[in-house]
C-alpha cells in the first residue's frame, strides 16, 4: 500500500439503481491531511459485458450522457475498453484492503462495484468497515466544493477522483482546524 492511507474511488455508470452496468472506474491513493496524491487506477469497461454479467442500464442515463460534453462521451465509447470481469480483476491488483475507501456516497460507487463483484461471484478488494462518503464530508462545509476549481473533465473518472480528492482534503483541514 505504501504511503497513501486513502484511495478515492469513482465510477461512471448507465444508471443509479443498485446493479447498473459500470463504463469507467477510476481511482486514486492519497493523503486526507495534505491533497498529495499517489498511483492511479484508470479504465473503461465494455458495456456489453456488463449486461452479460447481468447488469442493468437505463434510457434515462442513456439520454443524460447524450447531453454531457463531449470529451467525456468520447471517453466512455473509446475502443479502449474492456471485459468487467477483467476490469475488476485490475482493480482487485490495485486496491488494498488496509485503504478507507471514499466514493460519492457508499452506495453508489463502493456499492454498485460491489455489485458488479458478487455477480462476478468474485470478493470486494476492500474492507467495507473502512467505507467512507464524499458526500457526508462536503455535507459539512459545502461551500468548499461550491467554490473549488475544477480540473479536468467532468464525468471521466480519474479526473474526477482527482477533483473530489482536491475538495475534500480542503474540507478534512478546515475541520481540523475548528
Amino acid at each position: 500500500m505504501g504511503k497513501y492511507k486513502h484511495l478515492m474511488l469513482d465510477i461512471e455508470t448507465m444508471g443509479s439503481e443498485s446493479y447498473s452496468s459500470i463504463l469507467s472506474i477510476g481511482a486514486l491513493e492519497f493523503d486526507i491531511n495534505t491533497g498529495e496524491t499517489g498511483r492511479e487506477f484508470y479504465v473503461n469497461v465494455d458495456l456489453q459485458s456488463c449486461l452479460d454479467l447481468g447488469l442493468i442500464m437505463n434510457a434515462s442515463t442513456v439520454l443524460w450522457w447524450m447531453q454531457q460534453n463531449e470529451q467525456a462521451r468520447e471517453e466512455i465509447t473509446s475502443k479502449r475498453r474492456i471485459h468487467i470481469l477483467d476490469a475488476l480483476q485490475k482493480f482487485s491488483e490495485f486496491c488494498d484492503k488496509e485503504y478507507q475507501i471514499w466514493g460519492n456516497s457508499a452506495r453508489f460507487d463502493c456499492g454498485i462495484l460491489q455489485n458488479a463483484y458478487n455477480k462476478a461471484k468474485t470478493p470486494i478488494p476492500w474492507d467495507f468497515r473502512k467505507e467512507r462518503c464524499v458526500r457526508t464530508l462536503v455535507s459539512f462545509m459545502p461551500e468548499i466544493k461550491e467554490n473549488y476549481t475544477r480540473t479536468g473533465t467532468e464525468h471521466n473518472a480519474l479526473d474526477d477522483c482527482y477533483f473530489q480528492v482536491g475538495y475534500c482534503s480542503a474540507i478534512w483541514n478546515q475541520l481540523q482546524n475548528k
